[in-house]
């Protein structure tokens, strides 16, 4: 019989799951060191384990590095300062905002802008920071992911277990990252840019690299709600 060890949480490998998932954040400036292609795909290769249904596995990944993610960079953060008509091709936010999500999306937005001593009436600066998505907030490598159009809402539910994996599995190597949906505005260019097909769409970028720990960006760290207010434990259910 094949025999089950239980594990109590005190053990080593255990903790180092929690501290890399726990200690997770959104990292917005970057070291210029470079990340070896070598770990790149190491990382993506770790990453490729999460579940799809079917084990379809319905994700695509451009890597940019050097001029080659400069070039987009530019072009994008050109298209962001000119203010042209760009649209995305999904809506990732509620069309229709309320709460509890418009004071938590506020929230994080005003406490990023108070760490840069950025105020409400200073558009400009909003815009400024907003448009260092586009060139991956200086990270060595950005990545643009892809599905195909025909799939469908399941494949974006595995798409995102494929991208914490991504997240996660860098910061077992010492990278940190910054998953950012802000791509999918501009999803002409890229896909102009980069030859992406048309029958693939674009779901979002990322950067990647060695995070500048002493940024003042980087000291944002967002709130979390409590167990008890997302999660319902049940052990019996009414007669019917």
């Amino acid at each position: 019989m094949q025999q089950h060890m239980r594990q109590t949480g005190n053990e080593p490998s255990g903790m180092a799951v929690e501290e890399a998932i726990a200690g997770r954040k959104c990292y917005r400036a970057f070291l210029p060191d470079p990340v070896p292609v070598e770990l790149i795909e190491r990382i993506l290769a770790i990453a490729s384990r999460a579940p799809s249904g079917s084990n379809i596995q319905p994700w695509h990944v451009h890597v940019l590095s050097g001029e080659a993610k400069d070039a987009l960079g530019r072009a994008l953060l050109e298209a962001h300062t000119s203010g042209t008509g760009h649209t995305e091709e999904y809506n990732y936010y509620p069309t229709q905002w309320r709460e509890p999500y418009i004071s938590r999306w506020r929230k994080i937005g005003w406490d990023m802008y108070g760490l840069l001593g950025i105020t409400r009436t200073d558009k400009d600066k909003m815009a400024a920071q907003l448009g260092r998505n586009y060139i991956f907030f200086d990270a060595p490598v950005g990545f643009i992911f892809t599905i195909d159009r025909d799939l469908e809402m399941g494949s974006w539910l595995d798409y995102g277990m494929f991208l914490q994996n991504i997240m996660i599995a860098a910061r077992a190597f010492g990278l940190e990252t910054c998953p950012q949906q802000a791509f999918a505005k501009f999803h002409s260019i890229i896909q102009k840019r980069l030859a992406i097909p048309g029958e693939q769409m674009i779901v979002c970028g990322m950067s990647l690299g060695y995070a500048d720990y002493d940024a003042t960006v980087n000291q944002l760290t967002t709130e979390r709600m409590p167990v008890s207010e997302f999660a319902t434990f049940i052990d019996r259910l009414e007669a019917d």
